[in-house]
């Protein structure tokens, strides 16, 4: 499975991607979380994006084997640091916090993380990681103390996406953080779209349809739900994915 072959593919076809994600601090049970594999593809959902900014709960098992057990979906890991890499997954977005300015989360934890993921099977996804000022501050804030884009600053977020674009990096994550108030806004999604022919990914704060279709129609390729449907399991359900495909 190609996994950028595959995000590639479906941008030139116009196709839109949903990617469900799950914060292994947040799996109530093995039960519950092969569930969410088992309902995810007749739900709509293309893509499991696995992982957070701050893992607190160990575990006795490998949380990916138990979702891959139950969906044939790709399962692609979003990790913070290089301890949260896990060789059962399909790929990994290999993330550079270009909005930010601290060195370990530009370039330091990619240095550690590179041997391993050498030896490893994992697909690397390159991608530039926009951290976009939502409404309150998140996790991923404080984890990787760095400043948010202003929400209304979209030609910072271009000018910063286009400059990952010329440094090689393959993807763009415009993320809210988890805790969110709201997602990016369709117009900073709109002006990188306009920036920049990579993929975009956009996601946070989501929590209806509305939202959803919104940062589709700006031109994100990929929206992210997480806590959303966390609180609300008929969220992804009701975004009614297949019918905008047709």
């Amino acid at each position: 499975m190609n996994v950028m072959h595959s995000i590639d593919s479906t941008r030139r076809e116009n196709r839109k991607l949903l990617a469900r994600l799950i914060d292994p601090d947040h799996i109530p049970s093995t039960d519950a979380l092969f569930d969410m594999g088992s309902r995810a593809e007749a739900d709509g959902v293309d893509l499991f994006f696995f992982g957070g900014s701050l893992i607190t709960e160990g575990m006795d098992y490998n949380p990916v084997d138990v979702l891959k057990s139950s969906t044939t979906l790709p399962i692609i890991l979003l990790p913070s640091t290089p301890a949260q890499l896990n060789n059962s997954a399909d790929a990994v977005l290999f993330l550079s916090l270009i909005s930010g300015r601290n060195p370990e989360f530009l370039i330091g934890h990619q240095v550690t993380a590179a041997p391993l993921l050498k030896k490893s099977n994992l697909e690397v996804l390159p991608t530039g990681y926009l951290l976009v000022d939502c409404g309150r501050p998140t996790t991923a804030q404080y984890i990787s103390n760095t400043f948010p884009i202003p929400y209304n600053k979209g030609d910072v977020a271009a000018a910063t996406a286009l400059a990952g674009e010329m440094l090689g990096l393959k993807l763009m994550f415009l993320d809210g953080g988890s805790g969110a108030d709201r997602p990016p806004a369709p117009e900073m999604i709109a002006a990188v779209r306009k920036a920049v022919g990579t993929p975009i990914i956009a996601g946070g704060g989501i929590r209806d349809p509305k939202q959803a279709h919104a940062l589709w129609q700006a031109g994100a390729d990929v929206v992210v739900i997480g806590n959303g449907a966390r609180e609300n399991p008929d969220l992804i359900p009701s975004l009614k994915v297949r019918e905008i495909r047709k």
